[in-house]
């Protein structure tokens, strides 16, 4: 079984070899500016350096302090601020029209806004990540509860559930598939915000070391933290698409 899921999992990650093979060929050969695509070795020492020098371990969680926090927030309050939108009429007329206004803007827009509220530490990065993801999360939860079957919110009102019994029985498992959706769109803006707040205001993490090292001209450096976040929200996805399957495997 083990080794029937190798070729497959060549098969699926063969376009990343090839795409490494042609950047490594592509900078060595000079066809591109080794400045403008350091070769891939190259940037493969750089990133052992920068593990060896403890800067990437240190940056780095510290950046997943700031997501990790950030997006348990935007969980947390979406989800319940989505389903409570769905089951109250009066609560969808008064955070409807805030949902709207504010999914389409630009979350970066809100950088000088939480480094004005709370300065250049965590916390401004935090609320950051905590309002660009709340609002998937929300919009998910809404669209899952309102898709609740009403034929089993009628049966447990008549059997004299109450309503907060009802919801948590009845809607939340119905809004868990849309939800979970809003969670993994919220997980990619979650890399995003960080990553675009550390770049202009911020002291430690991936996006000041990515600066900090472009600014200096170390560019082999540069490019190994931009991969290393690169994989990092990749292995995330992953990680969280597995854990998803298992939560939602009751509904098969």
């Amino acid at each position: 079984m083990t080794n029937a899921l190798v070729p497959k999992a060549l098969i699926r990650y063969a376009p990343l070899l090839i795409l490494a093979a042609a950047w490594e060929a592509a900078s060595r050969l000079h066809l591109v500016s080794s400045l403008a695509l350091p070769p891939l070795s190259d940037i493969a020492q750089a990133w052992v350096e920068l593990v060896q020098s403890g800067e990437l371990v240190t940056n780095g969680l510290s950046s997943l302090y700031r997501a990790g926090a950030g997006l348990a927030l935007a969980i947390v309050v979406g989800g319940t601020l989505g389903i409570f939108m769905a089951s109250s009429r009066g609560v969808n007329a008064m955070l409807g029209p805030l949902v709207e206004l504010f999914y389409p803007m630009p979350k970066s827009a809100l950088i000088p806004v939480t480094v004005l509220w709370l300065g250049f530490g965590d916390g401004s990065k935090i609320l950051l990540i905590f309002l660009g993801c709340m609002l998937p999360v929300t919009i998910g939860a809404y669209n899952g509860a309102r898709g609740s079957d009403r034929h089993l919110v009628w049966s447990a009102r008549s059997m004299g559930a109450d309503r907060l019994r009802m919801m948590w029985d009845v809607v939340v498992p119905s809004a868990l598939p849309e939800l979970l959706n809003g969670v993994r769109t919220a997980l990619a803006l979650s890399f995003i915000l960080l990553v675009g707040s550390e770049l202009i205001v911020a002291r430690q993490g991936f996006g000041y070391l990515i600066g900090y090292l472009g600014s200096n001209g170390s560019y082999e450096a540069m490019f190994a933290v931009v991969l290393t976040v690169a994989f990092t929200g990749f292995l995330a996805d992953r990680v969280y698409q597995s854990v998803v399957a298992r939560v939602l495997r009751w509904q098969e």
